[in-house]
């Protein structure tokens, strides 16, 4: 029994300061370090991007961290400019010293900097850069959580072949996520059976689409698929396919899924498809028990609502799903690994087979994503619909898309 007014030892009081701080408190916190686009081109879906870290990281440091040790974000601005993401991570890595890394935006903004963390042999998982190319290098230390961008338009030309359509017209940024997508969505359409009669490329960030959407009414294509490269983008190619009164049968796009469209848009967003890795409405989905959602997207709910909480207004779209679900997966490499050395980290992700908010992850030899597929949705009386694969769309399409003069 310790006697009140009896001195200790200082040796002993340090002891006991330390028996009663938690583990998680007394260890230095593990440092992720990345970049994310807050200004230029890619600013509106990096600043998703960065949000879906920092609440995946609060998430993680709410529940007693890792390895007995809370996680600490270090995150840049890279301006949208792939030189100056390869500048912040050597300093990621070289002078901060950080433990672990996650990837900027996407594949443009990714591909040079996947060659830093290689050299510096540090497992980088990447939650939106997924073209194909960048993980076919030899690279060893890159993994994506995103489907590849090869088969995004998937959906949208598998319907299309099916409705009887014939011809196609592509128009995409011109960049390595862009041109990824185009190429295997040329290889797609001769698959099915589809005649490509133009692919047209315009540069990343445009908003001014009318000297292609020239191109596109002259051609006449049944089915338009497009990469529009940014929010915006989405918006002034539908607002200027309405000026141009161009009108195709089928126009889908490359999209984050997002709301922004239709709420700027309104009812001029009616019969577009979106092709999309992921949506908030792909957990309400039921498709007759076929798909085991709760297992497949374990704690998408309660991603969305925290979410919507943390950023009110801000979308919860699939790079804020996927940003999340990047964290969450190297999350669990580190607990599974019981180490932050890079090359047992890699091993770790290279074999994991794990379900996030996202979706499935599970990735090839190169690092591709494997587990994850795309899906198809439209907007139907201002509400987004799933209407590809058959197994998890509750809905029919409205087919055709009636022309500009036509619609209410």
């Amino acid at each position: 029994m310790i006697r009140s007014g009896v001195a200790l030892p200082a040796a002993l009081l340090v002891a006991m300061a330390w028996a009663i701080v938690p583990a998680a408190e007394v260890q230095a916190p593990i440092r992720i370090g990345a970049t994310a686009s807050q200004t230029g081109v890619y600013g509106s879906d990096g600043q998703t991007l960065l949000r879906s870290y920092q609440l995946c990281v609060k998430h993680t440091n709410d529940e007693g961290g890792v390895l007995g040790r809370r996680l600490d974000l270090r995150a840049y601005d890279d301006k949208s400019d792939p030189a100056t993401a390869v500048r912040l991570y050597e300093r990621l890595l070289a002078e901060d010293k950080v433990d672990v890394v996650l990837s900027p935006l996407n594949s443009v903004m990714a591909d040079p900097v996947a060659s830093v963390a290689e050299k510096h042999k540090m497992p980088m998982v990447a939650s939106v850069a997924s073209a194909t190319s960048m993980y076919r290098k030899g690279r060893k230390f890159i993994f994506s959580v995103s489907p590849a961008p090869d088969v995004w338009l998937e959906g949208l030309l598998d319907m299309a072949a099916k409705k009887g359509l014939k011809t196609v017209g592509l128009i995409h940024p011109d960049d390595l996520g862009g041109r990824t997508v185009g190429e295997g969505a040329r290889e797609l359409a001769k698959k099915k059976g589809l005649q490509v009669l133009f692919s047209e490329t315009f540069p990343p960030g445009s908003t001014e689409f009318s000297a292609i959407l020239t191109k596109v009414r002259a051609a006449n294509p049944d089915v338009l698929g497009a990469i529009p490269g940014s929010p915006e983008g989405s918006v002034a190619i539908i607002r200027q396919q309405k000026t141009l009164n161009v009108n195709p049968r089928m126009y889908g796009a490359a999209a984050t899924g997002g709301s922004t469209s239709q709420e700027v848009l309104g009812r001029d967003v009616d019969f577009v498809y979106g092709a999309v890795a992921w949506l908030p409405e792909i957990v309400e989905v039921r498709a007759g028990g076929l798909i085991p959602i709760a297992r497949q997207y374990p704690g998408a709910r309660e991603f969305i609502e925290a979410y919507r909480k943390a950023f009110p207004g801000a979308d919860v779209n699939a790079i804020a799903a996927a940003g999340y679900g990047g964290c969450q997966i190297l999350v669990e490499a580190i607990r599974r690994a019981g180490s932050l050395a890079g090359e047992k980290l890699r091993d770790t992700i290279s074999k994991l087979d794990y379900n996030t908010v996202f979706g499935a992850f599970r990735v090839d030899r190169d690092g591709v994503q494997t587990g994850h597929k795309f899906v198809l949705f439209q907007w139907q009386d201002g509400k987004r619909a799933i209407v590809w694969p058959e197994e998890l769309a509750p809905a029919a399409p409205h087919f055709p898309t009636p022309p500009w003069s036509k619609r209410p």
